[in-house]
């Protein structure tokens, strides 16, 4: 530090020397600041190590292409990305990737992609995953790896029950839920005699072992079953044994373009013009638009998303479509959002992507976004919030692009699903 400067009577600028005390103060302040210096450095270090590799790393996987590329596909990804812009992680410090693959829904494709983003790619949580089959290879090795998963796609409520996992939160809805909804309001209406077009793998297994349990406990019987390949093409012998067996509803435990090609054959048999009702048991928007109202009116199901509830299901249903090519989300679009979101907010509070931990944390902190609203997740890794039992509205009623659904009922958070002591997850005491 020099003194300051003067002008002698000759007109030249002299510098006079700093004092004794003006260097020591020098000294201290570059002292101060270095030591500030260091010890900003050491914290931001130590909050970057507890991320691994310095990133969060999201792996989106489902059907990308096929039976359920509408449902959940590429629309996931762009969920998910939402997620991150919404919640701000580059403002918060917070680098996030974000990694998408297709399991074809075969649980030796999806298995071998997990274990892959795993092993080689540091990723650190799954979200999504629809086809119960690959989800629950997708949990169990999730649980071996000690990472975390974010079940959005995926409908067995076994992922909160005896397949539980402290790495596994599933967030949307399952086949408790649409049973319990759809079945038991059916079986109240008069629709007390069933007969089940069931898809054979552990999704659609479940779905029919729920949906008939919510059946006989509301007094109703089933008449028969029969299992169909999965994903099928022609479901003609299937309908025409559900029609022989004179049942007041033809229950659908299926989804996807198995449901849509189902409800078309079923037209074209004429099976409802002859007196008999289609339950679909698991039927999303998607599938709606694809039938187009003139054939779907009238269906009576169970969803826990639906764009047109409020003012924040409309804004956000809105950005989405603009990005997703005019298409409007599902619900499993929306839970893919709403868990990624909750997932980096329990990052954010505790400094650290360790996947048990992380979730942990989000069975702790509340949730509260603008899709589902303010809800929990329970210790058996169940979201909770509410469902909404709706029904497809005729051509005349609809007013504009995707207004599709009359909310007929709305069944409360702690009716939605499954009481947590009869799940029989070990993970409840």
């Amino acid at each position: 530090m020099r003194g300051p400067a003067v002008v002698d009577g000759t007109g030249v600028v002299k510098v006079s020397k700093p004092t004794m005390n003006e260097e020591r103060l020098t000294m201290k302040r570059k002292l101060l600041s270095t030591l500030l210096a260091a010890a900003l450095g050491v914290a931001a270090g130590a909050a970057q190590a507890q991320v691994s590799d310095g990133v969060v790393k999201i792996g989106v996987m489902n059907d990308m292409s096929g039976l359920y590329a509408d449902i959940a596909g590429p629309g996931s990804v762009v969920a998910a990305r939402m997620a991150v812009e919404d919640f701000g992680a580059a403002a918060k410090g917070i680098k996030v990737e974000i990694l998408s693959a297709d399991h074809q829904n075969k649980p030796d494709v999806g298995s071998t992609v997990v274990r892959t983003w795993y092993d080689r790619d540091g990723v650190d949580v799954v979200v999504d995953v629809p086809t119960s089959s690959v989800a629950l290879a997708v949990n169990q090795i999730t649980r071996d790896k000690g990472r975390a998963f974010l079940v959005s796609g995926a409908a067995t409520s076994d992922l909160s029950g005896k397949a539980c996992s402290p790495n596994t939160i599933h967030w949307t809805y399952d086949t408790w839920m649409l049973a319990n909804g759809t079945g038991s309001a059916i079986v109240k209406t008069g629709g007390d005699s069933w007969f089940f077009l069931t898809a054979d793998y552990a999704f659609g297994h479940a779905l029919e072992r729920d949906t008939e349990a919510a059946v006989v406990k509301g007094g109703g019987k089933v008449l028969g079953k029969v299992r169909h390949p999965f994903p099928g093409t022609d479901f003609s012998s299937f309908l025409l044994q559900a029609q022989a067996s004179k049942a007041k509803i033809i229950g659908l435990a299926n989804a996807g373009g198995d449901t849509i090609n189902s409800i078309k054959q079923a037209a074209e048999f004429g099976i409802t013009q002859a007196g008999q009702n289609l339950a679909g048991m698991l039927v999303f928007i998607t599938d709606v638009h694809a039938l187009g109202l003139k054939t779907a009116q009238g269906l009576i199901f169970t969803e826990s998303f639906y764009w047109d509830l409020n003012d924040g299901t409309r804004a956000w249903s809105q950005r989405f479509a603009a990005a997703n090519g005019g298409k409007y989300p599902s619900m499993v679009h929306a839970g893919v959002y709403s868990s990624v979101l909750h997932y980096l907010k329990a990052i954010d509070a505790i400094k650290t992507d360790d996947g048990g931990k992380v979730i942990e944390q989000m069975k702790k902190m509340p949730t509260d976004d603008p899709l589902f609203g303010k809800g929990s997740v329970r210790a058996d890794g169940r979201k909770i919030h509410p469902a909404y039992l709706v029904e497809v509205k005729k051509p005349s009623e609809s007013k504009g692009p995707y207004d599709y659904y009359k909310v007929r009922a709305t069944i409360p958070a702690e009716q939605a699903f499954r009481p947590m002591a009869e799940g029989g997850c070990p993970l409840v005491k």
